[in-house]
């Protein structure tokens, strides 16, 4: 153990320290590091090899980052987990439920045109119940906030997130947001984020294995003084690292197939809120 290090206590001085140390460790470790930010409830249900195995790494790994974080082992900082587990009465982690789904609807089975519709609904019906309890109403309200704050609200989301980003440009556009709608036509993105200032707002939206395009446009938007919020499936990814808020995703996958469900509930989500507080904002206008 690490003498001059003193170990988190609780699970968020756990999430604090692996943020702010993630950049220092060691490419092994950052894999280490993601696993437990992202799937908190294996450590707390399941045995180190189990989740070392799941993570694709040495149960090995996991030791040598819980000594990096002060703890003389695995074992103190999996019952840290397992208290707050216990003591929330969570329910069963995501990956565990997308494990059972699987089960359930035969993963390794050839997929049957009778039972598309129903696997479908069940999985996205699962990640949208997840969404609910990974991000809470003060995550909108602060998300609501920097919306409404900015001059202009830069919106990018490329490839698979593009849905998600185009229809906060019409959504946002219809009630009167200033929007810069980053779509890439003719190869100009660099160009089109190039105009943004410290006044703006940056929402980027991206998911593993994230466009490299929007990558370069968030350190761009960094560069220039703007804040950034970021819709992404990991508080690790390249995009998190570089916002204000980051609003994890994590969608369902039905046979390799990959959901938008989620994000686009949490897009309606936002987009109602904001029309809501310009309501509000509006008659209190009028009455004054």
């Amino acid at each position: 153990m690490n003498d001059t290090i003193t170990p988190p206590q609780t699970v968020a001085e756990l999430r604090s320290a692996i943020l702010e140390g993630y950049a220092d460790f060691s490419k092994r470790l950052q894999v280490v590091a993601s696993y437990i930010l992202d799937n908190p409830d294996d450590l707390a249900l399941e045995s180190l090899s189990t989740v070392a195995a799941r993570a694709n790494v040495q149960p090995s790994a996991f030791v040598r980052f819980a000594k990096a974080l002060g703890y003389p082992g695995t074992g103190p900082m999996q019952r840290i987990i397992r208290d707050a587990f216990l003591a929330n009465r969570a329910s069963l982690g995501y990956e565990e439920r997308v494990r059972r789904f699987n089960a359930s609807v035969g993963a390794g089975e050839a997929l049957r045109s009778d039972t598309i519709l129903d696997e479908f609904i069940a999985a996205d019906a699962m990640s949208i119940q997840v969404l609910g309890e990974q991000i809470g109403p003060e995550d909108i309200g602060n998300a609501v906030r920097l919306i409404d704050q900015a001059e202009t609200l830069y919106i990018m989301g490329y490839r698979r997130a593009f849905p998600v980003a185009s229809y906060f440009a019409y959504s946002l556009q219809q009630i009167g947001k200033r929007i810069v709608f980053m779509d890439g036509v003719a190869g100009l993105s660099r160009q089109q984020v190039g105009t943004i200032t410290a006044r703006d707002l940056f929402l980027a939206i991206s998911y593993y294995p994230y466009a490299q395009e929007t990558v370069e446009a968030v350190e761009m938007a960094r560069a220039a003084g703007s804040k950034v919020l970021s819709i992404t499936d990991t508080v690790v990814g390249p995009i998190a690292k570089l916002s204000d808020q980051v609003m994890q995703v994590r969608e369902s996958k039905v046979r390799n197939f990959r959901s938008l469900s989620a994000s686009m509930c949490l897009a309606q989500v936002l987009v109602v809120a904001i029309a809501f507080e310009q309501g509000g904002k509006a008659a209190s206008g009028t009455a004054a």
